[in-house]
């Protein structure tokens, strides 16, 4: 439907449409890297390798009967 409407647009709202995309981009690019650098460290360091002891329990594991 987006790709629809951007067919019938003039030159000038493209290029309207293509700037305000690329805001939103880089808006959701920057409040992502934001909320990451906000939760690193928040984890005591027994909490950080209990986590790290569940995921190697539960994840590093090799099913051979598995494909």
């Amino acid at each position: 439907m987006i790709m629809e409407d951007l067919k019938v647009l003039p030159p000038d709202k493209l290029d309207e449409a293509r700037d305000l995309i690329h805001q939103l981009t880089e808006k959701t690019l920057t409040e992502r890297k934001a909320n990451l650098m906000n939760s690193a460290g928040c984890l005591t360091k027994e909490e950080a390798d209990e986590l790290e002891r569940i995921i190697e329990e539960g994840c590093e594991k090799i099913d051979e009967r598995d494909w």
